[in-house]
């Protein structure tokens, strides 16, 4: 599993005191004050990095936003940002891929989330002292980040890609994309270590469900929160040619986009 993108406990702990390495806990604040942190970590609460009602695609807040954000937590575009949640990083991989779509090349999923972490390792209650920064974002692109638009998406249904739908059984049978597999996002997950699973069971996982290197792969749910961890593990497992549809099935259907209906999985 590439440690560039998701890094265990123990490799996080190792680099606490590293000034350049950015924690951030994007559970709820009561949460984050009330039953304790990793620490050092700041508080960037799931809520506050996502607004279907800013300029740029599904739910990225903007670009201000963003930046506004995390300077006030006291990150640096150079730093190397470790998000972590306590719902097996799927809050956390969205933090992580809004990040990237803002031009922040090193951020990274903290493997097996808080609950892991409190296993073996210290926490703190209070808010660390920050330094607040002028942080700089870019301005968003498809071209340069893992998000494709809706006529992406299109394009892709006219070849070879796979389009793989994260959701819930009942959801994918209410309505799914034309042709797209089921794959739930949990399964990458070991539900007793919290852990995301050995690379060799993930990629037969993968493999069981037509989701092969070869092809282009197409990730959606409903608003991009749970394909994010999903692309963030096949990223850590080498894949290359992945795009995770931001706008999703919420944006599809509200632009009259084909659908099938029923389980296939």
């Amino acid at each position: 599993m590439d440690d560039s993108v998701i890094v265990s406990p123990d490799w996080l702990a190792a680099r606490l005191e590293d000034p350049g390495v950015a924690v951030v806990d994007v559970r709820d604040a009561w949460e984050f004050d009330g039953i304790g942190h990793v620490p050092g970590a700041v508080s960037v609460p799931f809520d506050s990095y996502r607004d279907a009602t800013a300029d740029d695609p599904g739910t990225l807040p903007g670009r201000e936003a963003f930046e506004e954000l995390l300077g006030e937590v006291g990150i640096e575009p150079e730093d190397t940002i470790v998000a972590y949640d306590d719902t097996h990083g799927v809050f956390a991989a969205r933090f992580r891929l809004t990040a990237l779509a803002y031009g922040h090349d090193d951020v990274r999923l903290l493997d097996g989330d808080f609950s892991a972490w409190n296993r073996e390792h210290e926490t703190e209650t209070g808010s660390p002292s920050v330094e607040p920064t002028a942080y700089t974002a870019l301005p968003f692109s498809f071209a340069d980040s893992p998000l494709i638009d809706r006529s992406g998406v299109e394009t892709a249904l006219e070849g070879d890609a796979v389009l793989v739908d994260t959701r819930d059984p009942e959801e994918f049978a209410e309505a799914h994309l034309p042709g797209a597999v089921r794959f739930d996002w949990r399964g990458t997950v070991d539900d007793e270590t919290r852990r995301v699973k050995p690379a060799a069971e993930l990629e037969a996982l993968f493999a069981e469900h037509g989701i092969d290197r070869d092809r282009e792969i197409v990730l959606y749910c409903n608003t991009a929160r749970r394909i994010s961890h999903t692309d963030a593990v096949l990223e850590a497992l080498g894949y290359e040619d992945v795009s995770v549809y931001e706008g999703s099935l919420t944006e599809w259907l509200a632009t009259d986009g084909e659908i099938e209906t029923g389980s296939t999985a």
